[in-house]
């Protein structure tokens, strides 16, 4: 058994020492910041994309550091996970890349209010956040078109394409990998061949009005290059 006077002083000096503990994880943690936060890739697009971030309220649904709401995606790692290509056109109209299902305001900002939000997110995704937030089971079939459709592409003889990758996995599946908010896309080349393909990814609403595909930005040879890979899935 501990006397008063030894217990008084048990408890200072544990006090004390964890104090101090306390203290140099403190100053540690603060000196870590600007390293994993990449601070020096602070730019004037990412403070623009930051001010409109807060200015119009995201995190009342999305989470971005872990802090936000639950309504709508997580958003810390958006860019790894969709690309600027996709959130381009996803943000100019939420509503055209899933009609009828997304319940995301259109803002209908201003291209330069886009690149700056996708600086933003950016930014925010190549912090050193120590693994977080984890990779989600279902990453493969939003990011890429792997397994099964690897192996369709491999017996078309044909890498898969960028813009492919980047914009068609979100909506559209391929060997079950992909999107399920617009049709499977296997054998599509039996059905419709490279021209009218093209022709279709030019403007989709000419050849169908009303049709829930959106036009992607898209250059010609990019049209092409999709066209010829999708008229080869047989």
């Amino acid at each position: 058994m501990l006397s008063k006077s030894q217990a008084r002083l048990f408890f200072l000096g544990g006090t004390l020492v964890f104090s101090c503990v306390f203290l140099y994880l403190t100053v540690d943690s603060i000196g870590k910041i600007p390293e994993q936060t990449r601070s020096v890739n602070i730019t004037a697009e990412v403070k623009r994309g930051k001010h409109l971030f807060d200015k119009n309220n995201c995190m009342g649904c999305h989470t971005i550091l872990g802090e936000g709401a639950y309504y709508a995606p997580e958003l810390t790692k958006v860019y790894e996970r969709r690309g600027p290509e996709w959130m381009k056109v996803f943000l100019k109209d939420p509503e055209a890349m899933y009609p009828n299902q997304r319940k995301m305001v259109n803002y209908h900002l201003k291209p330069e209010e886009i690149s700056d939000l996708i600086a933003f997110f950016k930014w925010i995704g190549e912090m050193d956040l120590n693994g977080f937030p984890p990779k989600p089971d279902i990453q493969a079939n939003q990011t890429s078109a792997s397994g099964s459709a690897a192996k369709s592409a491999q017996s078309a003889a044909q890498a898969i394409p960028a813009k492919y990758t980047a914009l068609c996995t979100a909506c559209h599946q391929l060997g079950g990998q992909g999107g399920n908010v617009g049709p499977a896309l296997d054998g599509v080349g039996s059905r419709r061949d490279a021209a009218w393909i093209d022709t279709w990814l030019k403007d989709p609403n000419a050849v169908k009005p009303g049709t829930a595909m959106p036009q992607m930005p898209l250059s010609e040879l990019e049209r092409q290059e999709l066209a010829s890979f999708l008229a080869a899935q047989k």
